[in-house]
């Protein structure tokens, strides 16, 4: 699963609810009492510079060779040298923090695998240092002269290193980019330059609590939260200008190209020549969007609209909005009818609806009151489908379907048909273990029909693996599509490999066409589809790449994979040696170099 960010929690508490801390794999840490263990960060070495001609301009470009091949482990944290600008910590600050200790270490220690560093930080979860451009050897085939652009994916990698409970969800957003062009990578890697990052990194040490295991049990809660609420009051930070992590997912829309987490507002990016990347600033649209907004945002490919909704903890708990094509917010549409605070991490649309999933995952308070996750299982809940006109300027037209057993967390895609609406998504089959226990996680890729005449709701499944981070071919978000390409969980968050679905077959059989794994101890992340010729509307939907970073656990050595999406091997067309690991993440975007200039 990916940053189900903090829209619950960031709504609940009156202080910011984020933060992180950058650790290393359990085998790695020292063994020392975590009450003697300051802010750190991990530095790596970076590597020597080297003037070299960009194939896009006769200009000199400072780029970097790559480093020595990385070693097998996250290198061990070393205490953090205060930054240029840094001022020395205040008397509070030294206070706060002494504090945080105690709390981390006697009121709420990380018990549970699930927010144990040692654990959730281990192998290639462990976070790395930014990256300025770095020149990246093609090792196997050659770049596509097609994939001219930039492939970023985004997830969380923490600043500082955790002295109490830490989730898989609580990093701050990292991109992880490599720009292509004429047969050329660099990649860069950059953190987003959330205010929550700055304020941190400023201090030297966190400040914001972290969201996804600060608050589990009232004790914890209370403590962290006055903790939180002394801060404000003495000026450590605040929070109207965003407590965000923005390390989820990424979207280009209007013009702009953002990095989303549903717990802030989006922040906008720029692409420099040279494969740099720029945080420009939070974007609020002119005022327009006041509050938090959904990491899954749907663009139309043919009306270049964008579709999207935030969920919280209060009335209206769920809230749906768009922007028009040149990247201007339309009013809010409110969503009462749902009537409890609902995990709503994504949602789909066509031509005609949206439509939003009503999940088992919610606001559970009895778990927080026995030492539980403030989110959680309602077991006795009924998981339901609305769907409502995608022009509308109110719920009156709001319909909500049952559908017991349908807890989905991704949309693939969904279209409409006649009288009828089709969604494709993974349904969590074992959505109790969705927050604490990953690895448990089996997700079954399903089709769902939803009869506009009748109210009925059938349902298929298309796949019996484990798969999720699902995508299509983007020019086909809104309208019937063939083919799907999934990640393989093995266990999730690992991904073993990536298949390729054929969704249109009327048997009720195994639907993979095509399967690329990625070998023992060969770990990837969420597949991205680059379509070979976007303008063509005569080409055929699976034409393209398949492209993904990939890591290797027993050398140590990550590497971007290009796959040919037509063959039923998904063959591999390049890979390119990264001149250092990048680690597990979350969601991806290519664009394309006319869209990094237009930026």
């Amino acid at each position: 699963m990916d940053a189900f960010s903090s829209s619950f929690l960031s709504s609940t508490f009156t202080f910011p609810s984020l933060t992180t801390r950058p650790p290393i794999a359990p085998s790695s840490l020292p063994q020392i009492p975590s009450l003697n263990i300051s802010a750190v960060r991990i530095e790596e070495k970076q590597p020597q510079s080297l003037t070299a001609e960009t194939s896009s301009q006769s200009s000199k470009t400072q780029v970097h060779k790559p480093p020595p091949p990385p070693p097998r482990r996250a290198a061990l944290p070393t205490r953090n040298i205060p930054k240029k600008g840094a001022a020395e910590p205040s008397l509070p600050v030294t206070i706060f923090n002494a504090l945080d200790d105690v709390i981390n270490n006697f009121i709420d220690p990380p018990l549970r695998s699930s927010v144990d560093p040692r654990y959730v930080l281990s192998q290639n979860f462990a976070p790395v240092e930014e990256l300025p451009p770095t020149e990246c050897e093609v090792t196997d085939g050659s770049l596509p002269p097609w994939l001219d652009g930039a492939y970023i994916r985004n997830g969380p990698n923490p600043q500082f290193l955790p002295r109490g409970p830490y989730h898989l969800f609580d990093g701050d957003g990292m991109l992880h980019s490599i720009r292509i062009s004429q047969g050329r990578a660099i990649l860069c890697s950059r953190y987003v330059k959330t205010y929550k990052y700055t304020i941190e990194r400023r201090a030297g040490s966190p400040i914001l609590p972290n969201v996804f295991s600060g608050f589990n049990g009232l004790t914890a809660s209370a403590a962290r939260g006055a903790l939180s609420a002394a801060r404000i009051l003495t000026g450590q930070f605040n929070p109207v200008n965003g407590i965000g992590l923005a390390n989820t997912s990424l979207a280009l829309f209007g013009g702009r190209l953002y990095a989303l987490g549903e717990s802030d507002l989006p922040y906008s990016l720029r692409l420099k020549p040279d494969g740099d990347i720029e945080t420009l600033g939070r974007h609020d649209f002119d005022g327009k969007l006041v509050m938090s907004m959904t990491a899954h945002p749907k663009v139309d490919p043919e009306t270049g609209e964008a579709f999207a909704f935030r969920y919280g903890p209060v009335p209206p708990f769920l809230t749906y909005f768009r922007f028009d094509a040149q990247g201007r917010k339309q009013p809010d549409v409110p969503i009462f009818s749902l009537t409890s605070p609902s995990f709503l991490h994504d949602f789909g649309i066509t031509k005609k609806y949206a439509i939003f999933a009503d999940i088992q995952i919610g606001m559970n308070p009895v778990e927080m009151v026995t030492g539980g996750s403030p989110v959680g299982i309602v077991p006795n809940k009924v998981p339901r489908l609305g769907i409502i006109p995608r022009y509308a300027k109110d719920e009156s037209e709001m319909r909500w379907f049952n559908v017991p057993g349908f807890n989905i967390v991704h949309s693939i895609n969904a279209w409409d048909e006649e009288d009828a609406i089709i969604m494709v998504a993974p349904n969590i089959l074992s959505v109790e273990h969705t927050l604490e226990r990953l690895d448990m996680i089996h997700a079954s890729v399903e089709m769902v029909r939803i009869d506009l005449k009748t109210g009925m709701v059938t349902r298929h499944p298309l796949s019996t693996r484990n798969l999720d981070f699902a995508v299509i071919n983007p020019g086909y978000v809104g309208k019937k599509n063939k083919y799907v390409y999934a990640a393989v969980g093995n266990p999730m968050p690992k991904i073993s490999g990536v298949v390729k679905l054929d969704v249109s077959q009327t048997e009720r059989k195994e639907c993979i066409v095509g399967s690329r794994m990625y070998g023992p101890g060969c770990y990837g992340g969420e597949p991205f589809f680059v379509a070979r010729e976007p303008d063509n509307p005569e080409a055929e939907e699976d034409d393209g790449y398949i492209v993904s970073y990939v890591h290797d656990e027993k050398s140590g050595e990550s590497k971007f994979l290009v796959m040919d999406a037509k063959t039923p091997n998904l063959d591999i067309v390049a890979a390119v040696r990264l001149p250092r690991r990048v680690p597990y993440g979350f969601h991806g975007l290519f664009v394309r170099e006319r869209d990094i200039k237009g930026l």
